[in-house]
């Protein structure tokens, strides 16, 4: 007997790793996300750590809260050869935008400016048409995708078509579009007394930079309660709503001639062609310039940022853009696993306090989800199962539109980080799309940038290689690997049977999910699974036959049981 059991798991262990090894049966529905910012994750090349003459150490680690850390491509892909995303589980690696991002820094805090704020993040593109060097080569990144795609990973990044990042005054001294009286190593050092508002506004009168044509300037009668036609933040948000055609600024033109062939090696391909004037609205060039991305490198998704800010029109323009050069990509790379998936390309995005309700406008502009800010992040075992219920029954009413939940991202560290093993728990056995910040599975901790008045900065610190909790991590792992192996978990229909018990049902397949077993609990599986049925338990391993209506293990791990019959095995 216990030959027969030792062959069962082991057999299915080993189906388990050649459905990893091959193509999945991918559903973005169903997906598992790992969201990292690239700049905090691994430093694989500390030759690329200081570009375009950015101070990346101003002496503490709270000054240092938003300079470059030294994460980049070759860090990324040194995680993936070794496993390290296939070993969670993951469907998709979510990067932060990769674009080349503004040289200088902005206030942190708005006008306390108590810290230098770059742009490693992502979320301040100065040059949409070339990688930041912090990150790495196109090269370097193309190797990234293709490992990536390699491991059945899709990857996503972030489309912003929102706004550029801000002028700053390193920027202004190296392409000139105003003058400042300093040299480049003074403009690039942190002052506490600058203001964005009064060198744009007071010493530019908004010129110099990105004209009137391309940006909503502050100083025009806009109605500040439509999130369409106001400056978000005092951002300076690109004219979405503009059919008028505009020139690339002359800075951006200066700057491209002064680089000429220096930066190849950074220069997107598919978009040097795209640095030409057009007769584009502004946002037309931000499209382009954006689905260059997936026509050079065949980008699977994209994160929309703060997508009320922006017309319906334009995301179904970049949806419908992006579409055509992924299909291109996959024309013109036969050779790459990636080019034989037939799936659209994905769009999700933020949308202020969304939750799962379907928003058809937005199904219609090519969204498949927006952000759900509600998941529980307390890892209440107890309340769980009415949760995930709702979930599926979402996911069962709209063949278009899912549930994309997490439990930390990049703006919120909400979840109970004492209870990380539970939260987890809740999650990963979500309907919908999981998304894992980078260092939820490692008790990542907050930097010392929690004393600055804009805390957020602290959820993004660096990734903890040297001090991982490995205990959570393997928690996450067996989830991820159980979720990812079993597609009903994600987009299968649900009856909950109490608070602590639920099965998760298709045409062909259905689990068993039970929270909080005591030891030894004999489970009910009354029309769930027939007398005599010999059954798995997924997360220990354990098998056990079906008898009388019930079945028991003689231990559960981290209080769960998540049961399957083993149907296609020969026992």
């Amino acid at each position: 007997m216990r030959k027969k059991y030792l062959f069962i798991v082991l057999t299915l262990i080993g189906l388990c790793r050649l459905a990893y090894s091959e193509e999945r049966n991918f559903d973005w529905g169903n997906a598992t996300v790992y969201f990292v910012i690239t700049d905090r994750f691994c430093n694989g090349d500390s030759s690329n750590d200081v570009n375009y003459g950015r101070i990346v150490d101003y002496g503490s680690e709270r000054l240092n809260a938003a300079t470059f850390h030294g994460g980049d491509f070759k860090g990324m892909l040194k995680k993936a050869q070794e496993g390290y995303f296939t070993d969670l589980g993951i469907d998709v690696v979510w990067m932060t935008d990769v674009y080349e991002q503004i040289h200088g820094w902005m206030s942190g805090s708005g006008s306390v400016n108590d810290f230098p704020h770059y742009g490693y993040h992502g979320y301040y593109p100065l040059d949409y048409t070339q990688i930041d060097k912090n990150y790495g080569t196109v090269e370097e990144f193309r190797e990234l995708i293709d490992t990536l795609h390699s491991q059945g990973i899709r990857v996503m990044l972030g489309a912003n078509l929102n706004n550029p990042g801000y002028p700053t005054l390193l920027d202004a001294v190296q392409t000139g579009f105003a003058e400042t009286g300093l040299t480049e190593a003074r403009a690039a050092e942190h002052r506490r007394d600058w203001s964005y508002d009064d060198f744009y506004a007071n010493r530019l009168n908004w010129n110099g930079w990105y004209g009137r044509g391309w940006i909503r300037m502050p100083d025009e009668n806009w109605d500040e309660n439509n999130p369409l036609e106001t400056t978000l933040f005092g951002m300076p948000d690109f004219k979405d709503e503009s059919e008028m055609p505009v020139r690339i600024p002359d800075f951006l033109h200066r700057k491209w001639n002064n680089e000429g062939t220096s930066n190849d090696a950074w220069v997107n391909p598919s978009a040097r062609k795209l640095r030409n004037d057009q007769e584009w609205s502004p946002v037309q060039y931000v499209i382009a310039w954006i689905a260059s991305w997936v026509e050079e490198f065949g980008i699977d998704g994209f994160r929309c940022d703060i997508v009320e800010n922006v017309h319906m029109n334009r995301w179904k323009e970049l949806y419908q853009s992006c579409n055509v050069a992924l299909e291109n990509w996959r024309a013109s790379h036969p050779d790459s696993p990636a080019s034989k998936w037939s799936d659209n390309f994905y769009m999700t995005g933020d949308y202020d306090c969304a939750s799962i309700d379907y928003k058809p406008q937005y199904a219609d502009a090519g969204f498949s989800s927006l952000v759900n800010f509600y998941f529980p992040k307390n890892g209440d075992l107890d309340n769980i199962t009415y949760t995930w219920q709702a979930y599926a029954d979402s996911v069962a009413s709209h063949s278009d539109w899912h549930p994309f939940s997490y439990l930390n991202n990049s703006y919120h560290r909400d979840a109970d980080m004492a209870n990380m093993i539970d939260c987890a728990t809740t999650l990963l056995l979500s309907p919908g799309v999981a998304q894992v910040f980078y260092g939820d599975e490692t008790c990542r901790e907050l930097s010392e940038a929690r004393l600055n008045v804009d805390s957020d900065q602290a959820f993004r610190s660096d990734m903890n290689w040297d001090n991982i909790n490995a205990t959570h991590l393997k928690h996450f792992q067996k989830l991820g690997k159980i979720r990812s192996s079993n597609p009903v978990i994600g987009t299968g229909r649900q009856r909950t049977l109490d608070v602590h018990t639920c099965i998760r049902y298709n045409d062909t397949d259905t689990i068993l999910i039970r929270l909080k077993p005591n030891e030894g609990e004999s489970i009910p599986t009354d029309n769930i699974f027939h007398d005599g049925a010999t059954v798995i338990e997924l997360y220990t391993g354990r098998v056990a036959t079906v008898n009388n209506g019930f079945v028991s293990f003689p231990k559960y791990e981290n209080k769960i049981a998540i049961i399957k019959e083993l149907k296609s095995i020969d026992k």
